[in-house]
């Protein structure tokens, strides 16, 4: 029982025993209740698990814990006049997409890993969907939630469009990682489905060019439903050459066009050749491809290794942050980078890294060097060291550093919530909060 940490997958490859543990699967929040409480009596550490899709580690219990499966907390209620969704924790991410399109709306957080994520997973890792430059990240969708707190209190969601009774508390637990309570339920906005939408691609000359597209756009008040940018590398694999921009624009057919005719404009300011719809069509169709469920069967060859590592952040120093760790990645293995989830002031850098090992324990080794200069390197360009795969295991080490004097902060705050420290111990910097 656990996510899809590559470290794990390379342990078990290598005939690691996977830990006894006990699953339970609650179907009402007062069996959560129940169990949470229990776990108290006994100090018992807890894990909630929803697809358990992530990749970082943050569920990777050890023997003797206890994994609260949420997949049978999966009821949902749509409110299509308020445009408010009420979904339990363990419903399905592709699956609330579903129902929301057949009703003419949609969620429009669609991360890679969609059809396998859970709703609640996508809350406790901060997650940002595919469609973020237009619908903003997860944090930017929830209304409200409801939480379990470690002692086993119901704090209830209280929905609201906006207040000013202090700050957002159940932002809280928005990439807590399920490490200051268990994730029950959330409310949600919404989305009409856009009326049109019209995407094609562009070939550039380079990083810079694309980037200045990317960066014009946000800041000129365009909201694309899809804006990425791809390096050599990773067009290859889509059957591009040279560095590649996809995006699309949405909305009323006449706003639609309009967006369209500007990023058109943009791109031509910058030299980029159009490539027509193609590029957008083929990425539509196969967007889902490389979810991180895949990441099992591309991990099976002995001595193999592959990871993500998405870093964020601003445009002037993106270029740099690109440049050096490519270089890091391209030691150990094949590298390549795209960049999306574009705001105002920057935007995510998604590095893959791929390559084989003599032995396991070399994998594991090399693996672990990846991350470590990959880490390095992002905290002396001052970048975000995750942007949106939460922090786990795989960035425990790096936390105190990323997080500098508020560290202080989120340690008094999980052991007010937590004191025995008994809800995961993998979640934001582990169980150093103490």
């Amino acid at each position: 029982m656990h996510d899809l940490w590559p470290v794990t997958l390379v342990r078990l490859r290598s005939g690691a025993s996977p830990p006894v543990v006990e699953v339970a699967r609650p179907e009402t929040f007062e069996e959560v209740v129940g169990l949470l409480r229990e776990a108290r009596r006994s100090r018992r550490r807890v894990l909630a698990m929803g697809g358990a899709s992530g990749v970082c580690g943050a569920l990777t219990p050890e023997a003797g814990d206890l994994v609260l499966d949420l997949s049978a907390l999966d009821r949902v209620e749509v409110d299509e006049h308020d445009l408010v969704v009420r979904a339990q924790a363990g419903v399905n991410g592709l699956e609330l997409e579903r129902r929301l399109n057949r009703r003419g709306m949609t969620l429009g957080h669609l991360p890679a890993s969609l059809p396998v994520a859970s709703l609640g997973g996508m809350v406790s890792t901060r997650s940002a969907g595919q469609e973020s430059s237009r619908y903003g990240r997860i944090e930017d969708l929830v209304l409200g939630l409801t939480v379990a707190l470690a002692d086993g209190t119901i704090v209830e969601a209280r929905a609201r469009p906006g207040t000013a009774v202090g700050p957002p508390l159940h932002q809280l637990f928005v990439g807590a990682e399920g490490s200051l309570g268990v994730v029950l339920e959330v409310v949600l906005r919404v989305h009409r489905r856009p009326e049109a939408v019209l995407g094609r691609g562009w070939r550039l000359g380079t990083l810079e060019a694309g980037l200045e597209v990317m960066r014009s756009a946000m800041q000129g008040g365009l909201r694309p439903l899809v804006l990425r940018l791809y390096d050599p590398e990773d067009s290859a694999l889509q059957g591009l050459e040279g560095w590649s921009l996809v995006a699309a624009a949405a909305g009323p057919p006449a706003l639609a066009e309009a967006e369209a005719a500007v990023l058109a404009v943009l791109a031509a300011g910058v030299g980029a050749e159009d490539l027509g719809e193609g590029p957008w069509r083929s990425w539509l169709e196969h967007r889902f491809d490389l979810s991180a469920e895949r990441l099992r069967d591309l991990l099976s060859a002995p001595g193999s290794f592959l990871d993500t590592i998405e870093l964020a952040t601003t445009w002037s120093r993106l270029p740099a942050l690109y440049r050096e760790v490519k270089a890091h990645l391209a030691r150990a293995g094949a590298a390549l980078c795209h960049f999306a989830h574009p705001t105002g002031q920057g935007c995510c850098a998604y590095f893959t890294v791929a390559g084989s090992a003599p032995d396991e324990t070399a994998a594991e080794r090399t693996h672990g060097e990846v991350w470590r200069g990959a880490m390095e390197i992002a905290l002396r360009h001052e970048a975000a060291i995750s942007h949106h795969h939460g922090v786990g295991r795989a960035r425990a080490p790096w936390v105190v550093a990323e997080l500098g004097g508020w560290w202080e902060v989120w340690r008094r705050m999980r052991s007010a919530l937590d004191p025995e420290c008994l809800l995961n111990p993998n979640g934001v910097g582990g169980d150093g909060v103490r």
